[in-house]
């Protein structure tokens, strides 16, 4: 069947490329990572940290992925619509609604069944009530239920240990705003701003002390990138042969020890080479929807359940295929019944109107 053809039950217009494949492999990838730690209550023997001489785990790397796309996108999506109400209304739009669902799901459905508390005391206990405010704020802190234990390890008591990326992502929404009213959100302060990342990777104890600001600067280099690429998207040629040249630039990065600290200068091409693409048997999107973001939020509870039922014996291997035959379908769900709903909510509400603004400024 012809590619220029979409087929029955297929958006007419989906955009072709590989960015919501690229986000689901980055899902995959965390949830992959985190079935070691769940299992094991260590990551020690997750393989891509063989890899790279125990520099990093593979789910990290998602992570990366994550923000460079991010920048990249986000980038793009203020300059097409550089209004500080409608930007900051469509973000809180693609973050909030989904993770609210996955919050309650936590809290009243996967905490009540799991706790060795009475259900009165697990209710009417002050660790609810802080646990909602703690998730509700994006606090990034460690995040648990009253009386749940999952399994007798180091995250055994973690409901869920995905979400505290979410707090350095709404940063970074309110940095590009800024930049954006001051009128320097351009590519030489992006440059700058991926420097400073990079930098804060090499000083990350110094910056410690600094609490919120000092993990946001460390993920500024991967966002950075991506927002450098979008300025450079049409001078740099994005093809396979930069592609391998990256490829080969973070095989180099991971002997000089460095994988993390120079990852935005090399990954952050390679992740957008391929978001670029289009590879029709990557396009799951375009009959199952974006299925990444609900991964992300339900990946590590559906992991912590595999390891309950499992009385605690689960390998990660079981925890990993396990979770993910009940986060797919949940992530399914999500789309479906909260977040593409959201996200049209997001594109309507705010939208300029025609008799102030062309109707090219919307995006």
């Amino acid at each position: 069947m012809s590619t220029s053809m979409p087929s029955p039950g297929a958006d007419p217009r989906h955009r072709r490329n590989n960015f919501d494949a690229l986000r689901l492999i980055a899902a995959l990838s965390v949830v992959f990572s985190h079935s070691f730690l769940i299992a094991e209550g260590s990551e020690a023997n997750e393989p891509f940290i063989w890899l790279t001489g125990n520099q990093c785990i593979l789910g990290l790397v998602g992570v990366f992925v994550f923000f460079v796309i991010s920048g990249y996108l986000v980038t793009e999506s203020w300059c097409r619509s550089p209004l500080p109400g409608r930007f900051l209304l469509r973000r809180t739009a693609r973050i909030y609604p989904g993770l609210v669902v996955s919050i309650a799901i936590c809290a009243f459905a996967i905490g009540p069944l799991v706790t060795s508390l009475p259900l009165t005391a697990y209710f009417h206990g002050p660790e609810l009530r802080d646990f909602l405010a703690k998730t509700l704020t994006l606090n990034p802190g460690p995040l648990s239920l009253p009386g749940v234990l999952f399994a007798d390890n180091s995250v055994g008591l973690h409901i869920n240990g995905s979400l505290w990326t979410l707090r350095y992502e709404a940063m970074m929404y309110l940095m590009v705003v800024i930049l954006g009213m001051l009128r320097l959100l351009r590519l030489p302060t992006c440059l700058v701003l991926t420097g400073l990342g990079i930098a804060a990777v090499h000083f990350e104890k110094a910056l410690t002390p600094l609490g919120d600001i000092g993990e946001w600067a460390w993920f500024l280099g991967f966002f950075g990138a991506g927002m450098v690429l979008h300025f450079l998207r049409d001078r740099l040629v994005f093809d396979w042969r930069g592609a391998l040249v990256a490829l080969l630039a973070l095989t180099v990065f991971v002997e000089l020890g460095q994988f993390i600290m120079l990852f935005p200068l090399a990954g952050a091409y390679l992740a957008i080479w391929f978001a670029r693409r289009y590879d029709p048997w990557l396009d799951y999107s375009r009959y199952c929807g974006d299925l990444s973001y609900g991964l992300y939020i339900y990946g590590w509870p559906s992991e912590q359940l595999v390891m309950w039922l499992s009385g605690g014996r689960a390998a990660w291997w079981q925890v990993f295929l396990g979770s993910l035959a009940i986060a797919l379908p949940l992530a399914w769900l999500s789309w479906h019944g909260v977040e593409k709903w959201a996200l049209r909510w997001g594109r309507t509400v705010g939208r300029p109107s025609l008799a102030v603004a062309p109707a090219s400024a919307d995006g």
